[in-house]
């Protein structure tokens, strides 16, 4: 018999929702695999055993940018083209403010006014969570609920933070950095290691009086990724111009990017990077759930404040501090009346 914890739908329901194409299951379903709570984590990975014959299917594509780049904008014209080929496409939009406020805002999706109305799109702003691993995992579990539901394109908006491109190039087959032209120097306030990601750059904003900055960006991050080590699979990150307020360049890079997937798929380098990302995620599972065992746990939590203070005010080290709470998280506690030890 399927479990059901209250409120909430059978394994079989969420399934066949998910399945059929329905958005209002599939929203469903995705609160349900970003809950918090033990018992939807259980009925969560049941729905996830269950459609995950049906995963895989899609291509699956990482936006990210320095804040203020444009980036939902730009996403909703590639969106608005990529449906206009009879394509479903789903959007998930992974919200910062989450951080503080626990929640989720919905600014992607209202940015995102015409692509979030259009039948063959989904958006889905996601909270971060406490964590840039809730990053990882929960946008992970996401992707796949999408692509059971038939969405063919999977585009995922980073935060444009750091950490949160590196968690995001895990999980995607093609990886695309944002960048403006005409801001100073024009490689300042992206990390060499986020370029190095990358499989393409696109300078956004390239119309107008922008345009020739546009092109002299576009000369000077093209020399930049001369001077980075190779990738190992082949593939030549190129440097293109695009305007999504005009529609220029947009199906250069929608181009540019299958070109890549048929790249990969001929190297036979596709589903290699595509397993390896999975035994990633298994990994960041597992330190995830010790992570979270491990602050839970009632030792933990009766001492961990007052040890936190002691390292505070210099009475104990760090890395002493810290191997005082993990004998104290592994010891065995001997229960009352019990005669015998027993792990809590």
């Amino acid at each position: 018999m399927d479990y059901k914890p209250k409120n909430r739908l059978s394994p079989s329901a969420y399934t066949e929702g998910i399945l059929g194409g329905d958005k209002v299951i599939l929203s469903k379903a995705i609160t349900l695999v970003e809950s918090s709570l033990p018992e939807d984590n259980r009925l969560a990975r049941k729905v996830l055993e269950k459609v995950l014959p049906h995963t895989g299917n899609s291509l699956r594509i990482g936006i990210t940018g320095v804040p203020g780049v444009g980036k939902s904008t730009f996403i909703e014209s590639l969106g608005m083209m990529i449906t206009a080929e009879n394509t479903k496409l789903a959007v998930l939009a992974i919200d910062p403010s989450s951080q503080r406020s626990k929640g989720s805002i919905m600014g992607d999706k209202t940015r995102m006014e015409d692509l979030a109305h259009h039948p063959l799109a989904y958006i889905r702003p996601s909270a971060t969570g406490s964590t840039l691993g809730g990053v990882s995992h929960k946008t992970r579990e996401v992707m796949l609920l999408c692509e059971a539901a038939g969405h063919q394109i999977i585009l995922i908006e980073t935060v444009g933070v750091g950490q949160s491109e590196i968690a995001v190039h895990g999980m995607v087959d093609f990886f695309l950095l944002l960048m403006l032209a005409g801001a100073g120097d024009e490689l300042q306030g992206i990390k060499k290691g986020i370029m190095e990601m990358a499989d393409a750059i696109a300078i956004v904003k390239a119309d107008g009086e922008n345009m020739q900055a546009a092109l002299q960006a576009k000369g000077a991050y093209q020399n930049a990724l001369h001077l980075f080590q190779p990738s190992g699979t082949g593939w030549v990150p190129q440097v293109v111009t695009c305007s999504a307020l005009e529609k220029n360049g947009l199906k250069e890079i929608w181009a540019l990017i299958q070109q890549h997937h048929r790249h990969m798929q001929s190297s036979g380098l596709f589903q290699p990077n595509r397993d390896g990302q999975n035994l990633q995620w298994m990994h960041e599972s597992i330190k995830q759930s010790l992570l979270s065992d491990f602050y839970e746990n009632p030792r933990i939590a009766r001492t961990l404040k007052v040890i936190e203070e002691n390292v505070v005010k210099g009475k104990i080290a760090p890395i002493n501090a810290a191997h005082q709470l993990l004998a104290s998280y592994h010891e065995k506690e001997t229960l009352p009346g019990s005669g015998s030890a027993s792990k809590i």
